[in-house]
């Protein structure tokens, strides 16, 4: 038996953290820029929004090459077993991050509706608080009056909501029987399943894009309403450009099944879209049960 330490491949130096990472801050600021410029109504929204535009499309351009490199890299046979465990502990560690970044907008949410409402009413003796704040505050959730005294209206869980949750429900079922069929060595049943997760993720943002059309045009429902406008759309807003990210996730995987790229012993990669994509499902449940129905 060999002695021969297994090697470990250390790419070259790479400047595309660095550029993603000012792509990041372009998406960012554009963002801010934009929001600002919805608020106030001002032209500052425009500049926002090119530079929004410009940085997500930076931002694909820039993953693309990066990814384009790593296939690459793998390709050739330059990963082992060693680097398979460290892809295993990233993706571990992203999906991670990501459960934190979900539990700080849940966390505002929880505390706007069990904190700050209740004590605008006036509950745990804080009637100084109510009549010196909001006199005739009403604390009822979900709080439909602004500040300002405009009237919106909750959006209810059954319609859209309940349909996107039933779709999204059904992709974690096709994505993961077409896990099964790539462990099974089943190449045209997981194309099949693939392509039938994907346009279940296309239906879900169809939906959600007729659901803001709803809200913004026969609700009253924006960003600029009070505290529930801004939970609801910052939690399914964000939560929305995840379910693109993973759709875009599961495009390139089916191009990569097309030319061969995985075998049954080898495809983390498809490992990892799926991880996410669960992820994704499991987050929507929450918000579909705190946001639409509680």
């Amino acid at each position: 038996m060999s002695n021969k330490p297994e090697t470990y491949y250390v790419p070259a130096q790479s400047n595309w953290p660095i550029v993603c990472a000012f792509a990041l801050f372009l998406v960012a600021v554009g963002a801010g820029l934009t929001v600002q410029g919805t608020q106030t109504e001002s032209e500052i929204g425009t500049l926002g929004v090119i530079i929004l535009m410009f940085g997500v499309l930076f931002l694909l351009y820039i993953v693309a090459r990066w990814f384009s490199n790593v296939i690459t890299e793998s390709l050739t046979g330059k990963y082992n077993a060693q680097i398979t465990r460290s892809f295993r502990q990233g993706m571990s560690w992203f999906i991670f991050s990501e459960v934190m970044f979900f539990g700080a907008f849940f966390g505002a949410l929880f505390y706007a509706r069990m904190i700050s409402v209740p004590w605008l009413g006036g509950a745990d003796n804080n009637l100084m608080t109510h009549e010196v704040l909001w006199p005739n505050f009403e604390a009822i959730w979900p709080l439909t009056m602004t500040p300002a005294g405009d009237i919106t209206q909750a959006m209810p869980w059954d319609g859209i909501p309940l349909t996107n949750t039933i779709i999204l429900l059904l992709s974690s079922v096709t994505l993961h029987m077409a896990h099964v069929s790539l462990e099974q060595n089943k190449r045209t049943a997981l194309i099949v399943w693939l392509e039938i997760t994907i346009v279940l993720a296309c239906f879900f943002l169809y939906y959600q894009i007729v659901e803001y059309g709803h809200a913004y045009e026969e609700m009253n429902l924006t960003l600029q309403s009070g505290i529930y406008g801004n939970t609801f759309f910052m939690l399914t807003g964000f939560h929305g450009l995840h379910v693109c990210l993973g759709t875009i996730f599961l495009i390139v995987l089916l191009f990569r099944i097309a030319k061969d790229h995985f075998s049954p012993k080898d495809h983390f990669a498809f490992q990892a879209g799926s991880w996410y994509w669960h992820f994704v499902d499991v987050v929507w449940l929450c918000l579909f049960v705190f946001v639409y129905v509680l």
